[in-house]
Order: structure tokens, then C-alpha cells, then sequence
């Protein structure tokens, strides 16, 4: 059985928890060490058993603080070339013999998962979401999404448990104190899925047979739990769909950390 826990997930900071036999893995480590060794100590796991850190992009929000855990606990880094070469200035020393260097859309593995890094379209260097095989599961975190496209679809299908980006509130933005310039990033092609895109992504891998989701990465200004909840909610019930019967449907906080989903 896999375990998976949101320890923070938001823009104001990102770390998952996946676990599966003796394989412990974080993904992202986007807020302080502390922050994340006690949220994982809230739900019985020990940091120091860590058998790697996977990053997803270069953004501050991802990866604060992946050299403070690699020096204070030797955990292996895994990160593409893309990335590293954009984080290496800020992440402090880092033993090169635990860095491992994957190359985006091809798979790898750590101990019992087999990790399949793919593409998502965002302003960064060569961002990726992760889907983690084990025990006939699939297991897919993705979010930091500008738009959804045919590729990027198919690496959601067939998850056991999918993790999808849902940032914003369309309304919430437009009318929201962000400058322009900023809310035009975040709805371009290279910014963040709103609730609407998500709900409709999730719709069509609902037809296509999937049934559990977790929606991150809400934004702290421009989107609430309860209204990315409904929105999507909508899309589905509006198809015949019924939420906690059909579908399991939860959303993951930004500050809090969630319970262990058992896949």
C-alpha cells in the first residue's frame, strides 16, 4: 500500500510525502527545513529516513529548502539539468555524490518507485510533475500548470490519485490587487490552471474512469478551499457524477498538512 500526505501545498510554499515499502521520498521542499521536518513529524515520519528529494521546478515556492535537508540529513537530490542549473547558485554546498541528474519525460528509479518525470507548460526552465509506479498503483502530482494539452492529459490518466493544480479564481484575479503584469502571468499559457480548467480536466479523466483527486497549489489571494472545492464539485454533479460516492474529492491546504491517503 502507498502512503501520501500534502505537507504544504500552495504558492506560498510546496512539499509532498510518498512512501511505499521502505522507500521515503519528498517532493519539493519549498518552505523551511523545520516547517517540513515538523509537518512530517505531525504525521509519524522521520526526515533522517528520506531516501531522496524530487524537484519539480526552480521556483522558491519548490525548492527553499532542498540543500538545508540535503546537508542536515544526506538526502539524494533528484533534479533534471534545467532546474539545477538555475537553483545551484542559491541552494548552498551540495555533495555531488547525492545529486542524480534525471532527464525530463523519461523514467527513473528510487529503491521501490518507479518515477516518471513529464512536462508541464510553465514559466521555468524544464518543470516537470511526477506519476510514482508501485505495487500496480499510479501516483500523479501536478501543478505550476499555464494550460492543459494533449500530452500533458495523458500523463494524468490512469492515477490511482492525481494531485492537480488548482490555483485561482478567474473573478478573484481579474478583480484582485495583483498588478497587471502579474495576473497576466498567471493566466498565460505558462501560468497557473483556475478552478474552471481544473474542473474541467478532472471531468474528462472522471469519464475516462478515474475517481480519486486532491486539488492543490490554491493561491492565498486570489482562491479559497471551499470555492476551488465547488467549482470543480459542479463540474462533475452538472455530468451526473456524484461527489463522495462516485468521486472522492478533497482539497489539500497551503499551512496545513494533510492526512495520509492510503492508495
Amino acid at each position: 500500500m502507498i502512503e501520501f500526505a500534502s505537507l504544504f501545498s500552495g504558492s506560498s510554499g510546496n512539499a509532498l510525502y510518498i512512501e511505499y515499502k521502505d522507500t521515503r521520498l519528498l517532493i519539493d521542499a519549498g518552505v523551511s527545513g523545520i516547517r517540513i521536518e515538523k509537518a512530517m513529524a505531525s504525521i509519524n515520519k522521520d526526515p533522517s529516513l528520506l531516501d531522496g528529494i524530487l524537484v519539480t521546478h526552480e521556483h522558491s515556492d519548490h525548492c527553499q529548502s532542498i540543500g538545508i535537508l540535503n546537508r542536515r540529513f544526506n538526502i539524494p537530490i533528484y533534479i533534471n539539468k534545467g532546474t539545477w542549473k538555475n537553483v545551484e547558485h542559491c541552494v548552498g554546498r551540495v555533495n555531488e555524490a547525492y545529486m542524480n541528474f534525471f532527464h525530463s519525460n523519461e523514467e527513473f528509479t528510487v529503491k521501490d518507485f518507479i518515477v516518471h518525470p513529464f512536462s508541464i507548460p510553465h514559466d521555468a526552465s524544464d518543470p516537470v510533475g511526477f506519476s510514482f509506479f508501485a505495487d500496480n498503483k499510479k501516483i500523479t502530482t501536478a501543478t505550476d500548470i499555464g494550460h492543459m494539452n494533449k500530452n500533458l492529459l495523458k500523463n494524468l490518466e490512469k492515477s490511482d490519485l492525481l494531485l492537480l493544480e488548482c490555483n485561482h479564481d478567474l473573478t478573484m484575479l481579474e478583480n484582485g490587487s495583483y498588478p497587471y503584469p502579474l495576473k497576466k502571468r498567471i493566466k498565460s499559457d505558462y501560468g497557473h490552471l483556475c478552478n474552471n480548467h481544473t474542473g474541467d480536466t478532472i471531468l474528462k479523466l472522471v469519464q475516462n474512469g478515474q475517481r480519486r483527486f486532491l486539488l492543490g497549489h490554491l493561491s492565498r489571494e486570489n482562491n479559497y478551499p471551499e470555492l476551488a472545492f465547488k467549482t470543480v464539485s459542479n463540474y462533475l454533479t452538472d455530468n451526473g457524477y456524484s461527489v463522495g460516492k462516485d468521486i472522492e474529492l478533497d482539497v489539500v491546504l497551503r499551512d496545513v498538512t494533510s492526512q495520509i491517503y492510503y492508495i
